[in-house]
C-alpha cells in the first residue's frame, strides 16, 4: 500500500506545476478603417501582429475594425476595457476625446492615444514626424514634376505640416514647383478618394500625394499612367508603375515596448513624436521610374535627418504662406510646439485650410 501511496505522490509532482501560470495580457486595438493589404491600419496591424510574434504567450490581441469616430469609438474602447483588456491602442486622431473619456472609468487600463495630444495618468500618446518624410517625398516629387496635387482628409495639424513638408521638399529642388490640395472631409472613403485624384489629374497634375486611409490614389495614378508617392505602406501591389516611393510609419516596436512596460509592472503616461531617427518613419520602396540618382539624392537626405543634419521647418530664406505672409525669417527653425499647432500654407500650395467636398479648394 505504501509502495503505491508512494508512487501517487510522485506522479503528481510531475504533473502538478510548481507555479501557476499568469494568464496573458489582454490588448485591444480601435481601427477607424477596415483592415486592409496596404494604408493607416494595416501599418498598425502591423505592429499588433509585431507584439503577438514578440511576446507570444504572454500576450492575447484583439481588434476592431472600422469603427467611426464619435460616440461608436467610445462604445468600442469602453466594451474592450469591460471584457477585460488591460491595454488599450487607439490609433486615430478622433479617438482621442473617446478614450479620455473611458479612461476616467477605468484607471487600472492603460490607454495608448494614438496621434492624440492629451495626456492623463492612464493615457499615453504617441505620434510619429510623418513630415519628414513627406519633406523626403518632396524631394522625389520635385526632381519628376513641378506640378502636384494632394489629396487629404481633414485640415488638422498633422495632414498640413505634411502638406506644407512636402511642398518645402518640392520647391528645394524645383523652387517654382506648386501642390494643388483637395479636402476631402473623411479618412476612408475610396470612391471619393479616387474622384479626387481624377479630377486633379484632369487639371493637369502630374504627380499625386495624399493623406486618407486607402489606396485608391495610387491605383488612379496607376489608371492614369501618372505618378504617385504611397503613404502609410509600400503601395507597388496595386501601383507597380506609379509609385515613386512609400513613406511608411513602423508602429511594431513601440508597440512592444509599451505591452511589455505593462508586463513588468512600469507603464507610464507620456508623449512620443518620434521620426527618421527613432526608425518610426521610414522612405524607400521606390518605382521604376525613380532615376536611381534621385532615389541616392532622398536617401542621403533621410540619412541627413536622421543624424539631425536636415530639419524639414529651418527657413532657407524667409518662410511664407500662400498668402504672402512671412511666417518664419531666414535661417530659424519652427519649434516643436510651433509644427504641433500649425494652421498655415506655405507659399507654393494652391488652396485653403476650408475642407471642401471633394473638389479643389
Amino acid at each position: 500500500m505504501y509502495k503505491n501511496l508512494a508512487a501517487t505522490l510522485v506522479a503528481a509532482c510531475f504533473i502538478s506545476p510548481a507555479f501557476p501560470q499568469s494568464p496573458p495580457l489582454k490588448i485591444g486595438f480601435v481601427y477607424v478603417a477596415p483592415v486592409t493589404d496596404a494604408g493607416w491600419v494595416h501599418q498598425h496591424d502591423e505592429g499588433r501582429k509585431a507584439v503577438e510574434a514578440a511576446l507570444g504567450g504572454q500576450v492575447k490581441t484583439t481588434y476592431v475594425e472600422n469603427v467611426a469616430e464619435g460616440a461608436d469609438a467610445e462604445r468600442v474602447i469602453r466594451d474592450l476595457a469591460s471584457q477585460g483588456n488591460q491595454l488599450i491602442f487607439t490609433p486615430s486622431f478622433g479617438y482621442m476625446e473617446p478614450t479620455l473619456k473611458v479612461a476616467r472609468d477605468f484607471p487600472g487600463v492603460k490607454f495608448e492615444s494614438i496621434t492624440g495630444y492629451k495626456t492623463a495618468p492612464n493615457v499615453a500618446v504617441a505620434n510619429a514626424r510623418y513630415y519628414e518624410g513627406r519633406y523626403l517625398a518632396g524631394i522625389a516629387a520635385g526632381r519628376l514634376s513641378g506640378n502636384a496635387g494632394y489629396v487629404a482628409g481633414f485640415p488638422i495639424p498633422e495632414v498640413i505640416q505634411g502638406i506644407n513638408a512636402f511642398t518645402l521638399g518640392m520647391r528645394s529642388v524645383n523652387p517654382t514647383a506648386t501642390v494643388k490640395v483637395v479636402w476631402l472631409g473623411a479618412w476612408f472613403d475610396p470612391p471619393r478618394e479616387r474622384e479626387a485624384a481624377m479630377t486633379l489629374f484632369n487639371q493637369g497634375v502630374d504627380i499625386m500625394a495624399f493623406h486618407t486611409g486607402s489606396d485608391a490614389v495610387m491605383r488612379a495614378a496607376q489608371e492614369r499612367g501618372k505618378l504617385a508617392v504611397a503613404y502609410h505602406s509600400d503601395m507597388r501591389k496595386v501601383a507597380p508603375d506609379a509609385q515613386v516611393l512609400a513613406i511608411t510609419h513602423q508602429w511594431g516596436s513601440y508597440y512592444t515596448n509599451r505591452a511589455k512596460a505593462v508586463l513588468a509592472g512600469n507603464w507610464k503616461s507620456g508623449a512620443l513624436w518620434g521620426g527618421v531617427k527613432e526608425g518610426m518613419i521610414r522612405v524607400d520602396s521606390f518605382g521604376p521610374k525613380v532615376p536611381k540618382p534621385v532615389a541616392d539624392e532622398v536617401l542621403a537626405r533621410q540619412r541627413d535627418i536622421a543624424a539631425g543634419r536636415l530639419h524639414p521647418f529651418k527657413a532657407r530664406t524667409a518662410l511664407l504662406d500662400n498668402e504672402g505672409h512671412e511666417v518664419l525669417a531666414a535661417g530659424k527653425t519652427l519649434s516643436d510646439e510651433q509644427i504641433r499647432d500649425m494652421n498655415f500654407l506655405v507659399q507654393g500650395v494652391q488652396g485653403k485650410l476650408t475642407p471642401s467636398t471633394g473638389k479643389p479648394s
